[in-house]
């Protein structure tokens, strides 16, 4: 390997100060990405901290156009871009969208602080407590900032803001239960209880600030409208636009809907659809224990058939846990999620987090079928296992990579790929599938019409549920989270398809040479990334 150039290395050193300053700037990310001499801040929560944010995002533009790609080497001419990539959605958000001005989003953003700290094992329990303390100090001025900023509060997610704040405090009870019981440390509980007191009072003068003033003055709209709505696929390099991605959503929702009719036929002729529907979401654990523990049989099986079969590698350090979703995010999560190993903790972990039902009809969204499904969108080959590749990278850039239609794109593709390879192939494993791509679907459709103005709140959860057959609450909360993340919700099954199209063209390209492991692996081990970027990793006309 050759020694890098001097524009590399003054590269190395910009990225170095830049990542540095980030971490200064986001103290969370640190956390998140298993660097904990920042695990006692909290972020500014208001305007200062935007405007803070605005600066930083404009100087890394600036720092990175100073450099030539064609000068640098193509690792790190790809970093560049990546930077001003991001630096431009960020700024275009911050700036133009100005979601910031609409919610405060404080009670989540304090448990998503604390959760990783919480939950990850990377420290004694006493001195995470000890971080857990120092940022709940930081709590009630936090809570007082992030007031400042809102200037357009809309309806909505000003209801939002009051179920995270409602769900808050079962959080916080967790984690005084768990001091109470694993330490020893007279005093660090004292503080904690104090601690944890004080935010109470301060979340609860939040609460009536949010019910009494901007309650009443929650007028703004929450669609991004065509123009940025536009704008957004444009800034996110998707090589499509708002009528494209439609068209896609609009062929795949009838053809989903095509082939699970026919799976239907063939689990029972005898039922209609709605009828096979409730054939497969009441085999279900009757306790949430067992719910958990079928996760996990799933997910081992989804990470030994991806080995067995040589669909990709492991990578090296491949550690994954299923919890309980934490009280302060379940309102927005109604089914699983996953969050992704901290690159610099001793041993990253993978935490994949499943939502207890809170009614006897939730239950049925966690069928056995349902189960094997999401195991493999989230844990094997999907979340965990791309995320946990990609933080294997050396690129410090690509640890804020958050591009969606690879990551959601990505687990999406697997779900398909993984019966395509013969994984729980069976009508009844179909039928769940195949309902996830109906859902899918129907999210681009509703994340296009919704932000175009074209569609209700309401209309848009009436259609989520008929066209999928969720339970109403589910499909509450799925909706909610599509009014804040215009172009999100697309990234599902159009990531998908540019994953399709850009191995139809590696194919093509390498013809009997085409390993499936070989494509997958360079892929997952490049790093999240647009994937229009991430074409880049392979050699193509």
């Amino acid at each position: 390997m050759s020694a890098p150039s001097a524009d590399d290395t003054r590269f190395d050193v910009a990225i170095e100060r830049w990542f540095g300053e980030r971490l200064v700037l986001q103290p969370e990310w640190a956390t998140y990405l298993g660097i904990h001499e920042y695990d006692h801040l909290l972020s500014h929560g208001g305007r200062e901290g935007v405007e803070a944010d605005i600066a930083f995002t404009r100087e890394a533009v600036a720092t990175m156009n100073a450099f030539a790609s064609a000068n640098l080497s193509p690792e790190r001419a790809l970093d560049r871009d990546l930077v001003i990539h991001e630096a431009r959605l960020r700024l275009f958000d911050l700036e133009t969208r100005r979601s910031w001005a609409g919610r405060t989003d404080a009670a989540e953003a304090i448990g998503g602080a604390l959760f990783p700290i919480f939950s990850r094992d990377y420290a004694p329990l006493d001195e995470r407590l000890e971080m857990i303390a120092a940022r709940l100090e930081a709590a009630p001025a936090y809570f007082a900032q992030t007031r400042d900023r809102v200037s357009d509060p809309v309806e909505l997610w000003t209801e939002i803001d009051l179920e995270g704040g409602e769900s808050l405090p079962f959080f916080l009870d967790t984690i005084l239960d768990a001091s109470r019981t694993e330490s020893a440390d007279t005093a660090l509980r004292a503080r904690l209880e104090r601690a944890v007191s004080a935010t109470l009072a301060a979340l609860d003068e939040h609460q009536s600030w949010l019910r009494d003033e901007v309650m009443a003055r929650s007028a703004a709209n929450w669609a991004a409208g065509p123009e940025q709505f536009e704008e957004i696929v444009r800034l996110r390099e998707l090589q499509a636009d708002g009528d494209e991605i439609l068209a896609v959503g609009e062929a795949m929702l009838a053809d989903g809907h095509a082939q699970r009719d026919a799976i239907c036929a063939a689990i029972d002729p005898s039922l209609s659809p709605a009828e096979v529907g409730d054939l497969v979401k009441n085999d279900h654990p009757d306790t949430f224990e067992a719910a958990l523990d079928a996760y996990r049989e799933a997910m081992d099986r989804a990470r030994a058939f991806v080995v067995d079969h040589g669909l990709a590698t492991m990578p090296p350090q491949d550690r994954l846990v299923v919890i309980e979703t934490p009280s302060f995010i379940r309102h927005l999560i109604p089914f699983a999620a996953y969050f992704e190993p901290a690159r610099f903790d001793p041993e990253p972990t993978g935490t994949y987090i499943v939502t207890p039902p809170e009614s006897p009809d939730m239950w049925r969204e966690h069928n056995y079928a349902a189960i094997s499904n999401t195991s493999v969108h989230e844990a094997y080959p999907g979340h965990h296992l791309q995320l946990a590749a990609s933080v294997s990278n050396p690129s410090l850039v690509r640890l804020f990579s958050t591009s969606a239609e690879f990551a959601e794109g990505w687990a999406f593709y697997t779900e398909n790929m993984m019966k395509e390879a013969g994984f729980d192939d069976t009508p009844r494993h179909r039928y769940a599938q195949l309902t996830d791509v109906v859902w899918r679907a129907t999210r681009i459709i509703l994340d296009v019409q919704m932000h175009r103005g074209l569609v209700s709140f309401d209309e848009a959860v009436d259609r989520l549920v008929a066209e999928t057959g969720f339970e109403r609450p589910a499909a509450l909360a799925e909706v909610k989270r599509y009014t804040s993340t215009p172009t999100y919700q697309l990234s599902y099954l159009f990531g998908r398809h540019m994953i399709e199209a850009l191995r139809r063209d590696v194919e093509r390209a390498e013809g009997a040479n085409f390993d499936l492991r070989s494509f997958h692996d360079r892929l997952l081990y490049g790093g999240t990334m647009p994937v229009s970027y991430a074409r880049r990793h392979f050699t193509l006309p």
